[in-house]
């Protein structure tokens, strides 16, 4: 169990390691070399989730995006980068709600590049499954949210957690395929965490992804979307707890910076991606990064520009965060190292929404 709130106290060994991870990410950024591009290819969903960002439901307000149109998108980025290294992910709304998402993914995959998916698999059959398989699908997170009760209270469908379950089973059950289990963590299913732990561990699951929300979108309202700071600071211990026990890789996602608890609860140091490694294609043809920035941050549109023009010469707000030295931020002695959390936690005036190091260290 962790044993003191101070997580800004960094002892020498954790001190050296982020530096070097300082460095390290310095200069990539200076590169930018495209590794990861989400495509948004559909709002339309078929759950209402309680903590969901985008407000996505089954008949959007805004169409698919024709996959010819991102088809330009990667023939552009073919031009520049050896396609092979830059991995297409296909997020959404719900992407299975795409009746050509086979032939989307066989068409990516005939271009050269690795492609996969992000998925609540309420609608993964087997037949989906080896169609998307044959496609090239290369690899899939599927996201579980407590057990049956907790996670369909939190998707809103009383056959999600049959589907999801059923569809790691397909996962597991594929050599092929590289894949995750996202859970977030929420006050309704906290005090589950460990039977769920065992769930995963009989099904096979090596890989779980454990994460917890940010007050965005329906989030920002629901009370029982937020942890306590002392149940946040539980997940830590749960998942330090996890990955010394060695029987499935347990990780805290990018949410943002732990202070000493770096490299303890995550396989790297903390450091924010977007724009520097990923990009993304949003639903409407803005160019951007993590999905879950806002539109203030957007940095051209494809129907406008060309996507690898943008790429190279625009993202400064992401590659240089100096303007990020505000507010909380201003005289934190660990903004080195943090350098003020990432572009999602950032709202429409660059303000801090949520630093998880302070959340760590309040006595509530």
């Amino acid at each position: 169990m962790t044993d003191s709130h101070d997580y800004h106290h960094l002892g020498l060994r954790k001190r050296v390691g982020l530096e070097i991870a300082r460095l390290m990410h310095n200069n990539i950024a200076k590169e930018h070399p495209l590794q990861q591009l989400f495509w948004e290819s559909t709002l339309r969903c078929n759950l209402h989730c309680r903590h969901c960002g985008s407000d996505c439901r089954r008949e959007a307000g805004r169409e698919d995006m024709p996959v010819e149109d991102f088809l330009r998108v990667l023939d552009s980025v073919s031009r520049h980068y050896d396609p092979h290294k830059v991995f297409v992910i296909i997020s959404g709304g719900e992407p299975l709600m795409r009746d050509d998402l086979e032939q989307c993914g066989r068409m990516i995959y005939e271009r050269g590049f690795p492609w996969g998916m992000v998925t609540n698999g309420l609608y993964l059959t087997p037949e989906r499954f080896r169609g998307l398989m044959d496609a090239g699908l290369h690899s899939m997170t599927v996201s579980l949210d407590g057990l049956e009760q907790s996670h369909n209270w939190m998707r809103g469908h009383k056959d999600s957690f049959a589907r999801a379950s059923a569809a790691i089973d397909l996962m597991v059950a594929e050599p092929r395929l590289v894949f995750d289990v996202v859970t977030c963590v929420n006050r309704h299913n906290y005090h589950e965490l460990a039977d769920l732990r065992e769930f995963l561990i009989k099904k096979g699951v090596r890989q779980w992804r454990v994460i917890t929300v940010f007050p965005v979108g329906r989030a920002a309202t629901d009370n029982d979307m937020r942890l306590s700071a002392s149940q946040f600071r539980g997940v830590m211990d749960f998942i330090r707890e996890t990955r010394a026990d060695g029987r499935i890789m347990a990780s805290y996602g990018c949410e943002g910076f732990l202070g000493k608890l770096e490299h303890d609860v995550r396989d790297y140091f903390y450091h924010c991606e977007a724009g520097i490694t990923v990009g993304s294609v949003l639903i409407d043809g803005s160019i951007s990064a993590c999905t879950s920035i806002r539109s203030n941050y957007h940095q051209g549109n494809i129907y406008k520009d060309d996507f690898i023009d943008v790429w190279e010469n625009r993202f400064e707000p992401y590659r240089n965060h100096e303007w990020m030295r505000q507010g909380e931020c201003a005289d934190c002695k660990l903004f080195r190292y943090c350098q003020g959390n990432g572009m999602h936690l950032r709202d429409d005036n660059g303000q801090l929404l949520l630093c998880n190091l302070h959340r760590l260290e309040d006595k509530e």
